[in-house]
């Protein structure tokens, strides 16, 4: 078996992207994580202002919370001291425990250290048929391809340094948003500037496009329609990385709703190129078409609002628990997460400790952890007793295996 569970050697870690640098330096997160902010978000962009609706325009997404500036310089100083002496011990630890199998959990994050040797690659990036536009960040760019002229908004840090290379998410909203909606909700522009990774959340189509649910996924959805989106995915992609260093590698992504049963569609027909994917109020079955087994074989995130995710004729519980069913089936490594606010935006919580996270830190902290390269069917969070912060205490590894979160909530967004 390929060596992906051993713990990174401190030289690989540190050539990854500054955020991988300085969570390396701070040890295993089995540790303990004390924050690995580089710069918070800067600037304000058109994309980002508020849309006009008066009332919340999701069926699932992240609440907009003020980003926590970055900590003092002090702060800083006397983290970076205390991390370097505590990697000094870690790296002994790490090459013993490497010789005889046991030891702690990988340093996470995973994307941006180097492979084992022998390792199965992802395959080179797609090409663009034509002459690649250049995109502007923070803005909604159109595009020529599947479909057309296409809309997207592209996400990338603010201050990317020469030689850095980044992970890219792709991200597909909700019925009752848009791109907008999901730039703001996910505070994406703060998440992309403290994680280190290119977004790009694509505005989806209406019915006179013959897409009555803004993504095709529905049993009554033509298949050309969802090869058009398919092409825009390559397209897209490949321009990025006409414009910007990508990690091939890391490449996933993420859906809600409407945007997360498309997600399936893209991952288990078009997801030779998906080091991971991410399921939040989605699923398979009945009016949603069905997992296609035979591709890429990668971790999944399942979150849906417990027993009562219910909207618009699709019981989320049902069609999440499905979708995990076939995930397993297939060798796909399974995170479940089940809150109890129905249809709605999860609930994470920023830990204590840690108040410079963005809001939905999990859900970044599961793309960076999981390259192309890993094992089939391995996850680095099966190494852990009990999942690291800043997941919660309703997420855990395998179908079945979370327990229902307990709490207020503010009742189902469905639209």
């Amino acid at each position: 078996m390929l060596t992906t569970r051993a713990v990174q050697d401190l030289s690989l870690v540190t050539a990854g992207t500054p955020w991988a640098r300085r969570c390396a330096l701070l040890g295993a997160l089995a540790l303990g994580s004390l924050g690995c902010a580089d710069d918070g978000p800067t600037g304000d962009d058109e994309v980002g202002a508020p849309e006009t609706e008066t009332s919340p325009e999701t069926e699932g997404s992240g609440e907009s919370t003020e980003s926590t500036e970055s900590t003092s310089t002090s702060t800083e100083s006397a983290e970076s001291t205390e991390s370097t002496e505590s990697t000094d011990s870690t790296e002994t630890d790490t090459t013993e425990s490497s010789e005889t199998g046991g030891g702690p959990p990988p340093r996470l994050p995973l994307c941006g250290t180097a492979p084992p040797e022998g390792a199965e690659l992802a395959p080179p990036l797609p090409t663009y048929a034509g002459e690649c536009p250049g995109f502007i960040p923070g803005e909604m760019n159109v595009f020529d391809t599947g479909g057309g002229a296409r809309e997207f908004i592209l996400v990338a840090p603010t201050d990317i340094r020469e030689g850095e290379e980044l992970p890219v998410m792709f991200m597909y909203h909700w019925l009752g948003a848009s791109a907008n909606s999901f730039f703001n909700k996910a505070e994406v522009q703060y998440a992309a500037d403290y994680y280190r990774f290119i977004a790009v959340i694509p505005e989806g189509r209406e019915v006179e496009d013959l897409v009555p649910f803004k993504w095709p996924f529905a049993v009554s959805d033509l298949d050309f329609i969802m090869e058009e989106d398919f092409q825009m995915f390559d397209d897209v992609l490949a321009c990025v990385a006409e414009q910007y260093s990508v990690d091939k590698e890391c490449v996933s992504a993420m859906g809600v709703s409407a945007g997360a049963m498309f997600t399936s569609m893209l991952a288990s027909r078009h997801g030779e190129r998906l080091s991971s994917m991410i399921s939040l109020s989605g699923g398979v079955g009945g009016l949603i078409k069905p997992w296609q087994a035979g591709g890429n074989v990668m971790p999944a995130l399942v979150l849906w609002g417990g027993r009562d995710d219910f909207c618009i004729l699709i019981d989320f519980a049902v069609a999440s628990v499905e979708l995990e069913e076939v995930l397993e089936a297939n060798g796909h490594p399974v995170l479940e997460c089940i809150h109890n606010c129905t249809h709605a935006t999860p609930p994470f919580e920023v830990p204590e400790d840690q108040p410079e996270l963005p809001t939905f830190a999990p859900a970044w902290e599961f793309m960076l952890a999981h390259p192309y390269w890993l094992e089939d069917g391995y996850s680095p969070y099966d190494d852990y007793d009990e999942l690291p912060s800043p997941w919660p205490d309703w997420c855990a590894m395998g179908a079945g295996a979370a327990m229902e979160r307990v709490g207020e909530c503010g009742g189902s967004e469905c639209q």
